[in-house]
């Protein structure tokens, strides 16, 4: 009897949390560019929240003379751990005050140097060994973001409903700030123009 009241109990909490937790889906259109990817769409803040940033922290790799991935979006706190998988040596570095400017200098395949981003940026990253190489790490406010892929799809999961401010940051375009209700599943579509 407790074991089967247990199940009937357990059920109602997770439907009652889904309830609780919407769905943003949409495209955004990187007006002029042969690609939609890369831009990162975000819930700005959500009043009275804070959010803990992940113990595990996030990589960014250097392999064939590029940083993979080419934007990574991070909570803001979350540390990333920058690889070097090719056989030359490789240098991480940034030009951003929002990132302190850092450098963590240059070394050889199968190391890894770390920096924690731990406030809201989006930082350039290079390398003083190779110009041509360049990425972002984009540091937000919550955990409720993501990348969009080539076509420009992009869907963020389990948001808490209610009505925010979600910003679309791209490397090359203007940034856009739109208020969004999020309900259930909510869908948003924009154009990034210069």
């Amino acid at each position: 009897m407790w074991h089967k009241t247990a199940v009937i109990a357990m059920s109602i909490l997770i439907l009652g949390s889904v309830a609780y937790a919407g769905v943003l889906s949409g495209f955004v259109t990187a007006t002029g560019k042969r690609s939609n990817a890369d831009a990162v769409v975000f819930i700005d803040e959500i009043p009275g929240e804070e959010f803990s940033p992940p113990t595990k922290h996030e990589t960014m790799d250097q392999v064939r003379m590029v940083f993979t991935p080419h934007v990574l979006p991070v909570l803001v706190g979350t540390t990333v751990d920058f690889l070097n998988s090719d056989p030359a040596p490789h240098n991480v570095f940034t030009v951003d005050d929002c990132a302190d400017r850092f450098d963590l200098g240059s070394w050889t395949k199968g190391e890894t140097r770390s920096r924690t981003f731990d406030r809201p940026c989006a930082a350039v990253i290079l390398c003083n060994v190779h110009p041509e190489m360049e990425a972002y790490v984009v540091a937000v406010p919550t955990p409720f973001f993501a990348v969009t892929d080539d076509r420009g799809e992009f869907k963020i999961n389990d948001i808490p409903n209610g009505t925010y401010s979600v910003r679309v940051w791209h490397p090359t375009l203007k940034e856009l700030s739109q208020k969004v209700t999020i309900a259930g599943e909510t869908t948003l579509e924009v154009a990034l123009n210069r």
